[in-house]
């Protein structure tokens, strides 16, 4: 049914419909940083989307436990992830040698 799906709008800054996409999990907390969208599910998914095109740039990555929160360092270098038992997961961003 309509209600059971999650969908991802995306507007320009005048209000004009650039598109959407749909979503497999709930969204729990977004952040919008420089061209992407860095998004946690009540599935325990973190997803980081093209802020123009709304694809996956990388795979979600499973952290087992619903998200809470979640926040980007103003360097961009770390993603901190808030999951439901209180753990902080910080997530280094970048190619393994420049984390």
């Amino acid at each position: 049914s309509i209600q059971d799906k999650n969908a991802l709008h995306l507007y320009s800054v005048n209000g004009k419909y650039l598109g959407s996409e749909t979503l497999k999990e709930e969204v729990s907390d977004m952040c919008v940083t420089g061209e992407y969208i860095v998004m946690g599910s009540l599935q325990g998914f973190l997803s980081i989307r093209d802020l123009y095109s709304l694809s996956l740039t990388i795979s979600p990555l499973a952290m087992r436990l619903p998200i809470h929160c979640i926040s980007v360092t103003k360097e961009y270098s770390h993603i901190l992830v808030g999951l439901e038992d209180g753990k902080l997961i910080i997530v280094g961003v970048g190619k393994p040698a420049e984390v």
